[in-house]
């Protein structure tokens, strides 16, 4: 069994103080999905640099902003850093790690919520990611696109849906983008292990006791081939942990 996380940790060192490393000695993930990392890679704290896992970064140009890590257990047999897009891979937002069984991608996604220029790069990226999602669609060795996404997918992915129809990440096209993602040959891990089930967020925003109410968002997804997910076993939000606005997302593969 092998148990990937993925985790926007809003940055590693502020999740650090929070806890990380108790996080990662209890949980004991065998791979770790890190995004929005917000470092330089001798900026992440000794602590998690001392932890029994091999280290892949992809970091933005831009200092303290953006970023993306795959922690693991065994070392990959190789790693790719962005998809070849130029500004995207400025942003590091995409990291690749493959090993003997399978690939494991940490992705982060724009968001869209600081106006309208952000929000048509966001779709510029799903546009591009979408193509680089259709080259290992159908390959022999499975994949899991493991991150956040900043889209809720259908309407029990968010907390009062009738109201979010126009707020970026919740948008007509951005919901359709997953849907077609998926139909690339990809499926929603985590949903098929817990097909209807409501309240299961992954986000939720610092204000108005959002988590504490559970007011939340789910935009952090493993989203995998068929002989990848057809594998996964056990699914879990690791919601007890407040080491960053997002908790991390579980998942155990049978390989």
């Amino acid at each position: 069994m092998i148990k990937i996380s993925s985790f926007n940790v809003n940055g590693i060192r502020a999740a650090h103080r929070k806890g990380f490393v108790d996080w990662v000695e209890e949980s004991d993930p065998d791979i770790i999905c890190i995004q929005e990392l917000r470092a330089l890679e001798n900026q992440v704290p000794k602590q998690i640099r001392e932890l029994d896992y091999h280290e892949n970064y992809h970091v933005a140009d831009k200092k303290g902003y953006s970023g993306v890590a795959i922690y693991s257990k065994e070392e990959p047999l190789k790693v790719e850093h962005g998809i070849g897009v130029d500004w995207i891979d400025r942003e590091g937002r995409i990291i690749m790690a493959e090993f003997e069984k399978f690939r494991v991608f940490s992705i982060y996604a724009p968001s869209g919520t600081t106006g309208d220029v952000r929000q048509d790069m966001k779709m510029k990226f799903l546009a591009d990611f979408i193509r680089f999602g259709e080259r290992y669609a159908n390959d022999d060795k499975p994949s899991v696109f493991c991150g956040d996404y900043n889209i809720c997918h259908t309407e029990i992915d968010i907390h009062n849906p009738s109201k979010q129809h126009k707020t970026s990440g919740f948008l007509p096209e951005e919901r359709q983008w997953v849907t077609e993602f998926l139909e690339v040959g990809y499926q929603d891990v985590f949903r098929e292990l817990h097909p209807g089930e409501e309240d299961l967020y992954s986000w939720w925003s610092y204000r108005a006791a959002s988590k504490e109410r559970n007011k939340g968002w789910r935009i952090d997804y493993h989203l995998a081939t068929p002989k990848m997910a057809e594998k996964a076993e056990e699914a879990e939000i690791e919601m007890k942990w407040d080491l960053s606005d997002h908790a991390p997302v579980s998942i155990s593969y049978k390989l």
